[in-house]
């Protein structure tokens, strides 16, 4: 297994991250500074050092589901004070959960977090097309036209967004709700689509990402996937055949 993709796996940093750490001298493997880009090691039987702390491929590594509320940015740290994701999961009992994407603060549902930096970087991958489903209800009756633009593509500040799944569930008293389905997740996609059709989003709510849906878990509270869904996540992000 390469170095890095190592350090991944075992929730040291990204893969980018796993790099910087190598090139920078501070990554050993039996004793020795390994900088090369690419280096090899065995998991089996390689010790493996950042810092002088030992990494191991943890049977432990762990991702979570969390159901996230409005009023809570999603970083895990805020110098500001503001109310963050972190408060929400258990980060001390998993060190180096990070979140997976983000939601904006007064967006609610699926989040996911983990100590895989590896499945992290494969779900947010823009080449992965990992489709997250959003139900939003929005300012105004959204017709028909306005819909199949969004289906088709709507050219945004950074670019034509890819093809969507657009439904209107329902509309009534001056507002509709639709079901979108995206397979990017640039910033804010979602409620700037929206937008550039005229309708303004109001409330927005991740329902899935991915293979995976709330399934019933309350707002606040989340859970530890299962081995099942974790496959079920690689497989989405391209990493099913990743083995040493």
């Amino acid at each position: 297994m390469r170095l890095q993709k190592f350090l991944a796996r075992a929730g040291v940093a990204s893969r980018r991250g796993s790099e910087n750490l190598m090139t920078a001298g501070r990554v050993c493997v039996n004793g020795a500074v390994v900088t090369e880009l690419g280096s090899r090691v065995d998991p089996r039987v390689d010790v493996v050092t950042v810092d002088g702390m030992q990494v191991h491929l943890a049977d432990g590594a762990v991702t979570i589901m969390l159901h996230k509320p409005a009023g809570y940015i999603t970083t895990m740290s805020d110098p500001q004070g503001r109310p963050t994701v972190a408060d929400l999961v258990p980060h001390d009992r998993y060190p180096g959960l990070f979140p997976i994407g983000r939601l904006d603060y007064d967006t609610t549902g699926l989040l996911l977090f983990s100590t895989d930096g590896e499945l992290g970087n494969g779900l947010l991958h823009p080449r992965k097309h990992v489709d997250k489903t959003y139900e939003a209800l929005v300012d105004g009756v959204m017709t028909p036209g306005e819909a199949r633009r969004l289906r088709e593509g709507v050219l945004l500040d950074d670019g034509m967004t890819l093809p969507a799944e657009v439904e209107v569930l329902e509309a009534a008293r001056g507002r509709s709700l639709v079901s979108i389905t995206i397979h990017e997740g640039r910033k804010r996609q979602v409620r700037r689509m929206c937008s550039f059709v005229g309708h303004p989003v109001v409330e927005l709510h991740r329902k899935s990402f991915g293979p995976l849906g709330l399934r019933g878990l309350e707002e606040g509270s989340w859970r530890l996937l299962d081995a099942d869904e974790v496959a079920e996540l690689r497989r989405a992000a391209g990493l099913e055949d990743a083995q040493w």
